[in-house]
């Protein structure tokens, strides 16, 4: 069952020939180079707009600290201009060795953060562009790489990351490899620009000849409409949100074996306030793919994307557009040109279960791993906690394969049955609270990194979400429901990052310290949630919300979570529970 986002969304196919301008600055960059090789050997600290944009496909976003700015302007010194720079990490698998030296570059160029993104990567804040090249090129050093991690291309392809000794995990982080490896851009001017040539990443394929020798046999000059995401799921192991992802491929399991894959399309978070034709979406089963044919598939539906996207309007050129303006059946019969063998419905196989993985598991080979909860995925130190000295200190003795997870917490794997006594004392003696010890609204909640680093935020984020959680884990308390499995996501501005429009709970940035607030996801994250109420103080959020749990505690059916109830009772009910107005729009 799925539920359409409440913003009524009308058809907006693009005025034939109509380019936004950022085409042409993709189609006039030369395979991406611009002239962004120049402007590094410059003396100055940020790049022109043209470079600015084509840095995305190079794995880098040009920012500035916008905690300095009032200070600043009042100093008339201009923004203090810095870059975050993220590894592109398919399935979210990490050696100790690269985490060791991605600890390292945290402290030699970023801010002394590590963050682990919603999408399994790392990145880095407040790089200065003097270290942009360094930075990069030591990510690469250590066999990742950033090439593709943001930009109009296919983005890090997800993977579930529980490192079992099931075979069926094993094959969904290969083939999260083999996807991102074969959809990853050819350029060569990567890695003219970044490390002098060289190609030292086992990921990338081969560069290209320099200059008139490139060729994108996939993307084009253009590349695509806009960023592309896919992940791979299990019907047990939804962690990365499949029906959130541009594409999904979610397996199909016969006899312990994955046969094949039912191919979800157009998912989608990203929305602009007061625009009712941009709006999250669900992507929608479109086909059948067997199992061998899964990279030939995911090639097809980016190469669709690449030649019916909207290029006219970048606010609606994600391919979830595509989907809901054609319908499923036209969408199916354009993709059946794409293909060289005759496309299958979709099988009847659903998502079931949404595991976080962690404190301690079986492998299944008789070793272990451990997962520990990182919020909002920021691995750092301060005054009461050091949970980024603890991994330092866990990874360099244990030697651990590393996993990120989609939910922004870290597995450290292959264990000897002896180590769990020795992870949890030192998590404890730094501070970090064991995976028991939280609630579920803490393990299950999610937060972009919103102010100071993102240009884009309208609100804060990462840095209030811990505010919001100790208050709102209190109520739960007060109420009885300290054990309810309820999801909040929360961020900065409606683009939805860490994807709020799928959870019970959503907390979207609307202007300052207020925010929209959504309620009737689920955990599954099969379906939408609905409006609640607009322009909520952050210091009401709770207080908003305790007349809905309330009730949700004496009225709630058998196994009925939060999200269920709230779409159980209906929209207009739940708002007036919540004193909004119906008629109200982000």
């Amino acid at each position: 069952m799925s539920i359409e986002h409440p913003s009524a969304p009308k058809p907006g196919a693009p005025v034939p020939g109509k380019r936004s301008g950022f085409e042409s600055v993709k189609e006039n960059s030369r395979f991406l180079r611009g002239t962004i090789a120049e402007e590094i050997a410059k003396d100055s600290d940020k790049f022109g707009d043209g470079d600015k944009n084509l840095l995305k496909f190079h794995g880098t976003y040009q920012q500035d600290d916008r905690d300095a700015r009032k200070d600043r302007n009042k100093e008339g010194a201009g923004r203090a201009f810095i870059f975050m720079v993220r590894c592109k990490i398919p399935g979210g698998k990490v050696s100790a060795a690269q985490y060791l030296t991605l600890d390292d570059l945290a402290d030699r160029y970023a801010n002394g953060t590590l963050r682990i993104t919603s999408r399994q990567g790392i990145q880095f804040h407040g790089v200065l562009k003097r270290n942009l090249k360094s930075t990069i090129a030591a990510i690469n050093e250590c066999l990742l790489s950033t090439l593709g991690a943001c930009g109009d291309v296919e983005r890090n392809v997800m993977a579930p990351p529980a490192p079992l000794a099931s075979p069926l995990y094993r094959e969904l982080q290969e083939t999260a490899d083999r996807i991102a490896r074969h959809l990853a851009p050819r350029t060569a001017a990567y890695h003219e620009i970044w490390l002098n040539g060289k190609n030292v990443t086992p990921l990338s394929p081969p560069a290209r000849v320099q200059g008139e020798g490139d060729d994108e046999p996939i993307y084009g000059k253009v590349y695509l409409p806009r960023k592309f995401k896919t992940g791979l799921a299990l019907p047990e192991d939804n962690s990365v949100d499949i029906y959130a992802q541009d594409l999904g491929f979610l397996s199909v399991v016969e006899n312990q074996r994955i046969v094949g894959y039912n191919v979800l399309v157009g998912g989608g978070m990203g929305m602009t306030h007061g625009n009712a034709n941009t709006f999250p979406y669900v992507a929608k089963a479109i086909c059948y793919v067997p199992a061998e044919k899964v990279v030939d598939m995911a090639e097809a539906v980016i190469k669709l994307f690449r030649d019916h996207g909207n290029r006219g309007d970048r606010k609606r050129a994600r391919i979830k557009y595509v989907v809901h303006d054609w319908g499923v059946d036209k969408f199916r019969q354009v993709l059946g040109t794409y293909v060289t063998h005759p496309l299958e419905l979709p099988r009847n196989v659903e998502v079931r279960e949404y595991p976080l993985h962690l404190g301690w598991h079986a492998q299944g080979d008789g070793k272990f791993y451990y997962g520990v909860h990182v919020q909002s995925g920021r691995i750092k130190d301060d005054d009461a906690t050091r949970l980024r000295t603890a991994l330092r200190a866990l990874v360099t003795k244990l030697r651990p394969r590393v996993r990120l997870t989609p939910v922004q917490d870290i597995l450290l794997c292959d264990l000897p049955e002896n180590a769990k006594a020795e992870i949890e004392r030192t998590l404890v003696e730094h501070g970090v609270r064991l995976p028991h010890q939280l609630s579920h609204v803490h393990t299950l909640s999610l937060a972009c990194p919103a102010i100071p680093t993102c240009g884009l935020a309208l609100s804060e984020s990462e840095r209030v979400l811990p505010d919001l959680l100790e208050s709102l884990a209190a109520e739960l308390k007060r109420l009885g429901l300290g054990e309810e499995k309820i999801s909040l996501r929360m961020t900065g501005c409606p683009n939805g990052c860490v994807r709020p429009y799928q959870s019970d709970i959503g907390v979207v940035g609307r202007s300052g310290d207020k925010y929209t607030v959504f309620v009737g996801g689920n955990l599954l994250g099969t379906r939408l949630n609905f409006l609640l109420k607009d322009l909520v103080p952050f210091d009401q959020i709770v207080a908003t919300l305790a007349p809905l749990l309330e009730a949700y505690k004496k009225e709630r059916q058998t196994g009925e979570g939060f999200g269920d109830y709230c779409v159980r009772l209906g929209q207009e009910n739940v708002q007036a529970m919540a004193g909004g107005d119906a008629r109200s729009e982000p």
